[in-house]
């Protein structure tokens, strides 16, 4: 086992616990974007084609 950044060995459990987190957190980070992505094209609409150039 590795030691962490705090210097405590983690253990089995520990380390699988806190990569289920860190990917939970990635997921929810990659769900926000893609919700803040799709409200801005919702925002938009067609009015991205209809601008003057």
């Amino acid at each position: 086992m590795e030691p962490d950044d705090e210097g405590r060995t983690l253990t089995p459990e520990e380390r699988r616990r806190r990569r289920r987190r860190n990917l939970a957190l990635a997921w929810f980070l990659v769900l926000l974007v893609v919700l803040f992505f799709v409200t801005t094209l919702v925002r938009l609409g067609g009015n991205v084609a209809n601008r003057p150039l």
